[in-house]
């Protein structure tokens, strides 16, 4: 587990260890002489991708070790909001995208005016943080808080619990504009609902991160891998200067004490009872077996998905043994 979980918010421990079957694609590396452009296979030549920015850091460390394994690999990867990084899809703008959610209708009408048949990937679960500054009593909120929260019909703190009375009104903040995590959240949380008007991008993941941690009133969402992965020295950074909510269990009607709330952790995603996750796709539209279908197996494969496992996200295959260690 790559979080820590504090023993007067948890009952018990939970730690994770997955054992993954998926295959891994070419070990050894590529067979291509050169790098040119006529050389397009599952281990060489060059693609363009778009990555939904909220796992920019977990991708740029798939793509790196790709690149490392086939030298004549390379990925072009442009991480930008989920709603951009689609459209680059359906316009031909690139072979791959990477995004947490699969293809609507009207997106698969598309490829099918095409005949063009699309390959979606599951191959993570993904976490959605609410973070807060760290002098913020209401560390414990249930969905309904949240649903209340974001839709501006609670405005301020000292309506939340009471305890954060001092703290005013309360200022909620998104990455950016079309972000995942926004649609997400009116999707999961809001149930369709209108987001209150309060409501604001930070431009990013970081100055996300450093509005939250700058200002005692503000909630933030944002995607666990951004502060999941604690051997990291930024992700170390950002959780000096936050606080990661615990939110009430899915399994639990209503959350009433501590042992009812979990915080993001692996554990947690994998027994679905942290309640704000959501798959990872990786989604082709390479018609022939290229770079894109290679990379896209990479991060399906074996690798891949140790570098989810380390990172803090659920890989999507495996066999998951959880252990529980009880309090003395």
């Amino acid at each position: 587990m790559l979080f820590k979980a504090p023993a007067r918010t948890f009952g018990a421990a939970l730690t994770l260890s997955v054992a993954l079957f998926l295959a891994s694609c070419n070990g050894n590396g590529s067979k291509a002489t050169s790098p040119d452009a006529d050389n397009d296979t599952p281990t060489s030549g060059t693609i363009k991708v778009s990555i939904d920015n909220t796992f920019e850091p977990i991708l740029k460390s798939h793509i790196d070790t790709f690149q490392k394994l086939y030298q004549y690999a390379h990925v072009q990867a442009a991480y930008k909001p989920e709603r951009e990084a689609m459209r680059d899809l359906l316009d031909d703008k690139v072979r791959a995208i990477i995004v947490a959610r699969g293809l609507k209708p009207d997106e698969q009408a598309v490829f099918d005016r095409q005949t063009i048949v699309p390959r979606v990937t599951h191959v993570a679960t993904d976490g959605v943080a609410i973070i807060l500054h760290p002098s913020n009593p209401d560390s414990l909120l249930t969905l309904a808080q949240l649903k209340a929260i974001f839709t501006g019909q609670v405005a301020e703190w000292k309506k939340v619990s009471g305890k954060a009375s001092n703290l005013g009104k309360i200022n909620p903040v998104f990455d950016q504009n079309n972000s995942s995590t926004t649609r997400y959240v009116q999707d999961s949380v809001t149930r369709g609902a209108a987001l209150a008007k309060e409501v604001f991008a930070s431009e990013s993941n970081p100055k996300l991160i450093d509005y939250v941690a700058t200002h005692p009133n503000a909630i933030g969402v944002i995607g666990v891998n951004w502060i999941s992965d604690q051997d990291d020295a930024q992700v170390q950074s950002f959780l000096r200067k936050i606080q990661v909510a615990a939110i009430g269990k899915r399994k639990v009607a209503a959350p009433s004490k501590p042992d009812d709330y979990v915080k993001p952790y692996q554990a947690y995603l994998a027994t679905q009872e942290y309640p704000l996750q959501r798959k990872l796709y990786v989604i082709s539209r390479e018609a022939r077996t290229g770079l894109g279908t290679g990379f896209a197996s990479f991060v399906a494969g074996n690798q891949g998905q140790l570098i989810f496992l380390k990172s803090g996200l659920m890989p999507a295959v495996g066999q998951v043994r959880l252990v529980q260690a009880n309090k003395e």
